[in-house]
């Protein structure tokens, strides 16, 4: 049989290769089994000199407590052989701060994080012998939580606790493990409309889940101001969410023809951070662009809406490394929901990962994001002159809310440079 080659990349294995860890593995156990015959062939062969050789071997109550520690010694050194084989074997498989020991723990965890065997044995490129399932590491802060959304009927259906995987994402617990169940479904065959009809036409409130959340209609939700972003962001036939990007209100607001006559090269593929309704990847699909959308459903089924439109939603959190190769996009869009919060660290992480899957002279719109101090302010724009960016546009300054309250906002278009 012919080696198997498997990339490695930003999926849900991981691999567990053949290094000198495991070299040592064996000959550890090598050892262990030679020093076992060893003490056994002495303790078993063993004659007290001061036995007369001319009469029959009699066992003495010496002799065998001496045959009595040997094998107490032989013991130990197994012990400890397979304890230390145990750490390496955790420290191979890269998941050691879960401890799938303790009690309570869901079976199906247990087999989803048991390493496997390739099938066709090592591979001859990497050296890999096998691979494992993977979590978040944060998962461990949340093992309880886990070991819920790991219990259910194999081959039934799930239990409807989408807001509760939700919930260990929005903890760190990233990616979720795979289950072995039927996901709840809607009947989603009713209400459809074919593309590109389907971007401004309403979706019925009976083609999402609302288990889980607060309001049970889209007309409960487009009474709300869920964010910043996304006020009557629901309504796609009146409101102001069908004039977004083609009809400005405020100068912070660009026209989205005149960002496409500032790229070079063309645009082509987009991604929208924390998107909302996915009314920018709309637009974009109206003049041939593929965006892809982040988002999850904190508070309203963003991610169903934004299929129903026939629009593609990426679930997953903006702590979680974008799953793009370097320097895909054309074009990033990011709102006030680019506002991770925490140390100035955390937006630096995010930043230099959207630098990463943008390419060289791609365009970043930073659109209509709210600055909620001067310190903020300074940080995000530091932030931007670090990375060299082209101000292709840039518009900054107060703006009243309806309270009469002055507020900060930045809408920028920035072209990455090209990088030697």
């Amino acid at each position: 049989m012919g080696s198997v080659s498997l990339k490695i990349g930003d999926g849900t294995a991981r691999f567990r290769r053949a290094t000198l860890c495991s070299s040592a593995a064996n000959i550890l156990m090598l050892l262990s089994v030679l020093i076992t015959n060893l003490f056994a062939l002495y303790a078993f062969t063993y004659t007290n000199p001061t036995t007369h050789s001319t009469g029959p071997v009699r066992h003495s109550p010496n002799n065998i407590s001496l045959v009595s520690e040997h094998v107490s010694l032989i013991l130990k050194q197994i012990d400890a052989s397979q304890k230390k084989l145990a750490q390496m074997e955790k420290e191979l498989l890269g998941y050691e701060s879960i401890d799938l020991s303790r009690p309570n723990i869901a079976a199906e965890l247990k087999l989803y994080l048991q390493q496997q065997p390739l099938p066709l044995g090592k591979d001859s490129r990497s050296g890999m012998t096998e691979m494992v399932s993977s979590v978040g590491h944060s998962c461990e802060k949340s093992v309880d939580l886990l070991t819920q959304f790991m219990t259910y009927k194999v081959s039934g259906s799930c239990p409807d606790d989408w807001s509760l995987g939700q919930k260990l994402i929005l903890r760190g617990c990233e990616p979720l493990p795979r289950r072995r169940c039927f996901a709840k479904m809607v009947n989603k065959v009713n209400g459809l409309y074919p593309f590109p009809n389907s971007l401004w036409k309403s979706v019925g409130d009976k083609m999402v889940q609302w288990s889980g959340l607060g309001c049970k209609s889209f007309g409960c939700l487009n009474s709300k101001q869920l964010n910043r972003d996304c006020v009557n962001c629901f309504n796609l036939t009146n409101g102001n969410e069908n004039q977004r990007y083609v009809r400005a209100r405020s100068k912070y607001d660009f026209l989205i023809d005149d960002v496409l006559g500032m790229g070079s090269g063309g645009i082509r593929l987009g991604f929208d951070v924390g998107g909302g309704s996915g009314n920018f990847a709309a637009r974009m699909a109206e003049r041939n662009v593929t965006v892809v959308t982040a988002t999850l459903n904190v508070d309203a089924p963003f991610s169903e809406f934004i299929a129903a439109r026939g629009l593609f939603p990426l679930y997953l959190s903006l702590d979680h490394r974008f799953p793009f190769y370097d320097g895909v996009f054309d074009m990033i869009h990011a709102a006030s929901g680019l506002d991770v919060g925490g140390r100035p660290e955390k937006l630096e992480f995010l930043m230099f990962d959207i630098d990463r899957v943008l390419r060289a002279g791609g365009l970043f719109w930073l659109d209509n994001f709210y600055c909620a101090n001067e310190e903020k302010k300074k940080a995000l724009t530091g932030l931007i002159e670090r990375f060299g960016y082209k101000k292709l546009k840039w518009v900054m300054g107060d703006r009243v809310d309806k309270a009469g309250k002055s507020e900060v906002y930045l809408s920028a278009i920035l072209q990455k440079p090209l990088r030697v």
